[in-house]
């Protein structure tokens, strides 16, 4: 008997696993609000030179307006606002009389800082520190600190999930990103905020694969794909009501205490969560996974085939290689098979992740509110769950997978010969609708084609590798600054690979998990370019079907 036909027998998806899923909701929704934050919390408001000393020492600005002042003082840009980060040397008194500011007058940076623009941020890490001009690229760099620490969690916890089980490593990460969040809040120096983000980072990390890992593994081969992708509605919630917090909240210290909060509501719900016995099998530990099949039989009112299984039965169930054996990383690499699965599905992540935020971490780019950008990518991931979950059921997990990470990339490409506006937010946000189309699918494609015994290990490998996609991406969006369009094609590039690549992995489509690194080196791929034409037709038609 295969565990799967024992979760079969039980109700792969009763109770038991809906139950399961609503207790990890807040946690999982605390991803996309830390995730997307910088783009809040970064934000650089509109800001002039701070002229404010002037009215001591200058007599003739007594009776003078504000806007005279800013024009005898500070240069104006091409669109008629003040420059940004420089002033005129000397007041140009002329400029009093007549109301034009053009002049060749030596201009110097700004003497005493800056007057902000707080009609959409009270406050932000740019205002609190002082991180515009020539410290702009301070601002980019704590959101590649940030997915720094996320990268180096997923090697961690999906190292520790696999070794030490999924549970318990899911409480330490809650504990984790929760002390660490709210002490980036209260942090006065930008050096520690900086180090607080990234050992937030790394605690969400934890958060974002065990919790995939243990609903899938506790659910059957029918209703795997249903499963995934109503968890990663979650994110698409998460990903609508943080505008809306940061509509209301405009204070970046408050706004990280009410995005880390769920988490607080994530550890109380944290006792109910249930192991996964399908590692515990994998490990030998086989009293515990009975209790936990006990747990699940009688939510789910099986309790009469349980009573059927000893502990003794389940131990044939899963074929462990060595109960004693400790898998790590170097097991990725170890056989023929592995390996060729190890590198490909961590090109496709590492495409996938860099293109899919270089669009999110660009929203201020579309030339349209801040919130409002924020808030239509989050409503756009709907129709793009609803279509992962039909294709992947009607081409598979591979095609549809290749499918949508080459239509992101298309998009990114389409966008950069149009100008700012409606019609470029749109394509944006239809980009968007692909690349997250993309990650419903690769969270669910990942999960199967990796072993029990090392799946959190493959998992964290590739979570690592999008995750440095992540913190690279930021990076490369200051490339705009040598040619505009230079960001846009290393997006477009890297999403184009990414789907090349993942046509070539294996197909998991109503097939068992594979159990031990043994399964999936016998297992046989074959690859036709007949069979990827017709999928890449199949995932068109239903795209087309999902716009109108």
């Amino acid at each position: 008997m295969k565990f799967e036909n024992i979760l079969a027998e039980v109700n792969g998806f009763g109770r038991f696993q809906i139950r399961t899923m609503f207790l990890l909701v807040f946690a999982r929704m605390t991803l996309p609000f830390h995730f997307l934050l910088n783009n809040l919390i970064t934000a650089i408001p509109g800001h002039h030179c701070d002229i404010s000393a002037l009215d001591d020492t200058h007599g003739a600005f007594t009776n003078v307006s504000v806007a005279q002042k800013l024009k005898a003082t500070i240069p104006a840009r091409e669109d008629g606002h003040p420059s940004s980060c420089e002033m005129f040397a000397e007041v140009q008194y002329n400029f009093l009389l007549n109301f034009t500011n053009v002049s060749n007058s030596a201009t110097v940076p700004c003497p005493n800082g800056w007057v902000y623009d707080k009609t959409t941020f009270q406050s932000t890490l740019a205002t609190e520190w002082d991180l515009v001009c020539d410290n702009i690229r301070l601002n980019k760099a704590i959101v590649t600190i940030f997915f720094t620490g996320v990268t180096l969690g997923s090697v961690v916890f999906g190292y520790l999930s696999d070794r030490f089980g999924r549970k318990k490593m899911l409480l330490l990460s809650y504990i984790v990103s929760t002390t660490f969040g709210f002490a980036s809040a209260y942090s006065n120096h930008f050096a520690a905020f900086a180090v607080m983000r990234f050992f937030t980072g790394c605690g969400l990390a934890g958060i974002s694969i065990i919790t995939i890992v243990l609903c899938v593994e506790w659910v059957d081969i029918k209703h795997r794909t249903l499963m995934t992708v109503l968890m990663s509605l979650d994110w698409s919630l998460g990903v609508m009501i943080l505008p809306l917090i940061g509509h209301f909240v405009t204070d970046w210290r408050g706004l990280i205490i009410a995005t880390t909060s769920p988490l607080f509501v994530a550890m109380i719900c944290w006792w109910w969560v249930p192991e996964s016995a399908r590692w515990l099998l994998s490990n030998g530990k086989v009293h515990s996974a009975h209790y936990y099949l006990s747990m699940c039989t009688k939510v789910n009112h099986r309790e009469e085939f349980m009573a059927k299984i000893k502990p003794e039965v389940l131990t044939n169930v899963v074929l462990v290689e060595d109960e004693n054996r400790k898998y790590s990383y170097v097991d990725l690499v170890r056989t023929p098979r592995m390996r060729r699965l190890t590198l490909f599905t961590g090109v496709v992540w590492f495409g996938l992740a860099s293109s899919y935020y270089g669009i999110s971490l660009n929203i201020e780019g579309f030339g349209v509110n801040i919130h409002l950008t924020q808030f239509i990518y989050g409503v756009i991931e709907i129709p793009s769950k609803l279509m992962v979950l039909v294709a992947v059921e009607r081409v598979g997990r591979r095609f549809c997978q290749s499918g949508t990470l080459s239509l992101t990339g298309l998009c990114i490409f389409i966008n950069m010969f149009i100008p700012k506006g409606e019609v470029r937010t749109a394509l944006g946000a239809l980009g968007k609708m692909f690349s997250e189309g993309a990650f419903t699918c690769v969270f669910l494609f990942t999960t199967e084609l990796y072993p029990t015994v090392l799946r959190q290990n493959g998992l964290g490998y590739c979570s690592f590798l999008a995750r440095t996609g992540v913190a690279v991406a930021p990076m490369i969006l200051l490339l705009e600054e040598f040619w505009v369009h230079f960001p846009s094609i290393i997006f477009c590039v890297l999403g184009f690979i990414a789907g090349t690549l993942a046509a070539f992995l294996p197909e998991t489509r109503n097939t068992r998990l594979p159990e031990t690194i043994e399964d999936v080196e016998q297992n046989r791929y074959c690859f036709n370019v007949i069979e990827v034409c017709a999928a890449t037709e199949a995932i068109l038609k239903v795209t087309i079907k999902s716009l109108y």
